[in-house]
């Protein structure tokens, strides 16, 4: 995500430019019925308190005030606050289009203001409005977080399983160079595991549901997965941006800032060259086949969780789950790189570890690695 800069200018040249924390006050002004100081303080301060004291934050609206109307962007009546026609414009376009302050400050805030934290100023009315509902505003942090199309109407299916392919890369190192198929491919299960791999605390959450919330709680720093927890998470981050800006009104442009989670996402994985891409993972595999096969010349098979087992003991440095070794495995047969194939279920000598290594794409499901002669 991408956090708004510290100072903007306004499209009037001649307009004064505007810090950062006095245009977030500027828009509570600009919202209908204007403010007064006591209001100001009330609807900012969540957002704003968590880093100052009461007492600083007071002094920060009293300043931040004086400057608005010494710059001409807001006047004063009796007490109440409103802005100017170059503070209108300046507040419209602080959150990025023509008219955002013209609603409630309820309105404003879920909406333009959430997406200006969110770093998506250019969203069209429609998406605006589906940062107000849960299933909207998660879809659109998960989005934007791990750099997903940011496509309107995305069921937790559809966003589990891009997630999925997400991960998927990640184990790869993020050398895959082709577009991946598997992450449509795999079970649901499979796939919201491997998903899974993606938070903080890697797991099984139960449900697309789930994890699409606890992903999107995460990648904004929220404590819980409801809207207002959310929404005050992205909200906070905003201010925080605003408190650490360097006032400087001579910069002749903003100057962007990356937000925390674009540097490391939840779960981020091992770094790129302590993983393999797909064709060195398939031989790595075949090694590691070689010595836990079964079978004659030309038709020896290993039980995949023989080779998961190896590989772990030999490979620690990757770092890799067992849901993401399995899903790695799926995507190099997909891609040509080895061959997996299924078990005769009729024998129930190695029930047990048959069932462990099953890996399901698609209708079917996988068992073994076939094993080629390879040079170690």
């Amino acid at each position: 995500m991408t956090a708004a800069s510290s100072t903007f200018r306004n499209s009037d040249k001649n307009a004064p430019a505007v810090p950062f924390k006095r245009a977030l006050m500027l828009v509570r002004i600009a919202c209908s019925g204007g403010a007064t100081r006591a209001e100001i303080m009330r609807d900012l301060g969540p957002i704003f308190t968590h880093k100052l004291s009461p007492g600083e934050w007071r002094q920060l609206v009293t300043d931040a005030n004086a400057e608005l109307l010494a710059q001409g962007l807001a006047v004063q009546s009796r007490g109440r606050m409103t802005v100017s026609s170059i503070g209108r414009e300046a507040a419209d376009t602080f959150l990025g289009r023509k008219g955002s302050t013209s609603g409630s400050w309820q309105d404003v805030r879920d909406g333009r203001l959430v997406a200006k934290a969110l770093g998506l100023d250019d969203l069209g009315p429609k998406r605006i409005k589906e940062l107000q509902r849960p299933d909207g505003l998660r879809a659109l942090i998960i989005q934007k977080a791990f750099g997903l199309p940011l496509n309107g109407s995305q069921t937790v299916s559809k966003l589990r399983a891009q997630l999925a392919v997400v991960a998927l890369e990640r184990a790869f190192g993020n050398k895959i160079k082709t577009g991946l198929g598997a992450g449509s491919g795999f079970s649901a299960q499979a796939g919201r595991m491997l998903a899974g791999q993606l938070s903080i605390r890697p797991r099984d959450f139960g449900s697309d549901a789930k994890l699409v919330a606890a992903l999107a709680a995460e990648a904004v720093d929220a404590r819980q997965t409801d809207l207002e927890s959310l929404r005050g998470a992205i909200l906070r981050r905003l201010a925080q941006s605003a408190l650490s800006e360097r006032v400087d009104t001579d910069v002749p442009a903003p100057v962007l800032r990356q937000a925390a989670n674009d540097a490391g996402l939840p779960g981020a994985a091992m770094p790129a060259n302590r993983r393999p891409d797909p064709a060195s993972f398939a031989r790595h595999v075949q090694i590691a086949a070689q010595g836990c096969a079964e079978g004659w010349s030309g038709n020896r098979k290993a039980l995949i969780m023989r080779v998961w087992n190896a590989i772990a003991a030999q490979h620690p440095e990757w770092g890799l789950s067992e849901i993401e070794f399995k899903c790695m495995l799926g995507e190099a047969h997909r891609a040509g790189h080895l061959a997996l194939a299924s078990a005769d279920l009729k024998d129930k000598r190695n029930a047990d570890e048959l069932n462990a290594s099953a890996v399901t794409y698609k209708n079917t499901v996988w068992h073994l690695v076939r094993v080629e002669d390879v040079d170690s």
